[in-house]
């Protein structure tokens, strides 16, 4: 007789983890992205507030206090030179909200009082920052790769706000994409967590495990088998056993973690030795050890990776990256 899984129902009941990048306020005003002049006139308005964007940075001001990376710098339009692609982020409170990407090679030289931050650092922003922040990354990070159609080679020019650029040849548009992987706090019947170390990080590192989503594959398959290629590791087939937990754009350059939570059916432990080189099953005081003890390493605080370690052990874990 099939008895129901009680713990897996009191997960699926589960409210979504609250991720930094997930969390935003601010309206993005799809509608308006075909407005003939919408930038140039919105760059003319009094109201309107800018980001700037440089490489994979964005603008903050400065800040003395540890760990804190300062708040996102919102200029007046007309504070803001012309060089540069514009983009068009939406509204809030009845101002427009712009970012300009400044090119890779443009002089990014800061004023004593800004600094330029790399998203993983931001850590004292409000929700308004955090999603003006990770839309802009995102898509110049977009743009700094499609100024030629993947097509046919030609050129190509931004159209809509920044939302689509368009072939001067085959006069095809081109949108955003977004590469789903999934991520995964992968637990055995013991309540251990499975860490997993990347062939390439420092000695000491470890996170959850993760992979890209395959064509052709669902997310329930990416994560059954990215667990197996990298550990050897087998998640249970039941759908109870793979429960969604959350996700959050991650734009280095381009992503979107899903997040899981998924229960082994077997502990034994074989890596690839190819994308993962190490991994480990760690029990709640055993974690706490060795990062005390600073055997080892976690996910920043900014990582959805860091939501599912800690939610597995139930609150904050001393240390990140």
């Amino acid at each position: 007789m099939h008895r129901p899984d009680h713990r897996a129902a009191a997960e699926l009941r589960q409210p979504p983890l609250d991720l930094p990048f997930a969390r935003t306020v601010h309206d993005r005003a799809a509608h308006r992205r075909a407005e003939p002049g919408l930038v140039d006139g919105l760059r003319r308005a009094s109201s309107s507030r800018v980001l700037r964007v440089w490489r994979d940075r964005v603008e903050v001001t400065s800040s003395s206090t540890p760990g804190s990376s300062g708040r996102l710098v919102l200029a007046p339009a007309g504070q803001v030179g012309d060089d540069g692609t514009w983009l068009f982020l939406g509204t809030h409170d009845d101002a427009a909200l712009l970012a300009v990407v400044l090119a890779d090679d443009a002089s990014a030289d800061e004023a004593p009082d800004r600094a330029w931050t790399g998203l993983r650092e931001l850590a004292t922003l409000d929700d308004l920052e955090h999603g003006l922040a990770v839309e802009a990354v995102a898509l110049a990070q977009w743009h700094r790769t499609h100024a030629h159609c993947p097509r046919c080679g030609a050129a190509t020019t931004v159209e809509n706000a920044g939302w689509t650029r368009r072939c001067t040849v085959e006069s095809v548009d081109l949108y955003p994409r977004t590469d789903p992987a999934v991520i995964m706090a992968v637990v055995d019947d013991a309540d251990r967590i499975l860490l997993g170390h990347a062939a390439h990080w420092p000695e000491g590192r470890f996170s959850t495990l993760a992979g890209f989503v395959e064509p052709g594959e669902g997310l329930e398959q990416a994560l059954r088998r990215e667990v197996a290629e990298e550990t050897g590791v087998v998640v249970g087939a039941a759908p109870e056993d793979v429960v969604y937990r959350g996700s959050q754009a991650w734009p280095f350059p381009g992503s979107l973690m899903v997040g899981f939570r998924a229960r082994a059916v077997g502990t034994a432990i074989q890596v690839d030795d190819d994308e993962i080189s190490a991994a480990r099953w760690f029990t709640r005081a055993e974690l706490l050890d060795a990062v005390e003890a600073g055997d080892v390493g976690l996910p920043g605080r900014q990582s959805i990776a860091r939501a599912l370690i800690e939610e597995w052990y139930g609150g904050r874990l001393p240390g990140q990256w």
